[in-house]
């Protein structure tokens, strides 16, 4: 169950569901990378605001957006798609029992963590390029 049975149709009514503190820190991130890369298309998939150019690259997932029936977790997800093949992810992203998805939960975005999200997202858009012309 997603959201207690909400569905969202855009990327607002998402925030306009969550409480001010994951609204803001997801406002902060949903900035940030689209600031760094404005070639991202936004979308609602599972509930969640998705990015990507050819493929998916990331996600921010809200604690308050369920998977499941419970919160397990504070904060906002971001999450990326192919977090398996960056390097720089390494030390900062956490992948669980997924093959491929990685993501890193964060309660506020501090300047480290924006270095380190510009690093992943530059990487994550390269090798979404390479993919696609066929190198990868």
């Amino acid at each position: 169950m997603l959201a207690g049975g909400l569905r969202f149709a855009t990327v607002q009514e998402c925030l306009d569901f969550l409480p001010p503190d994951e609204r803001a820190l997801t406002g902060e991130l949903r900035e940030l990378l689209l600031q760094e890369a404005p070639e991202l298309k936004e979308r609602i998939s599972f509930n969640v605001p998705f990015y990507k150019v050819r493929r998916d690259i990331c996600f921010l997932w809200p604690a308050s957006v369920l998977w499941g029936n419970r919160k397990t977790y504070d904060g906002v997800r971001l999450g990326f798609s192919y977090g398996n093949l960056l390097q720089s992810g390494t030390g900062h992203l956490e992948r669980g029992d997924r093959k491929q998805v990685c993501w890193r939960e964060l309660t506020a975005l501090m300047p480290a963590d924006e270095r380190m999200i510009r690093t992943l997202l530059r990487e994550a858009l390269r090798l979404d390029a390479e993919r696609a012309g066929g190198l990868r």
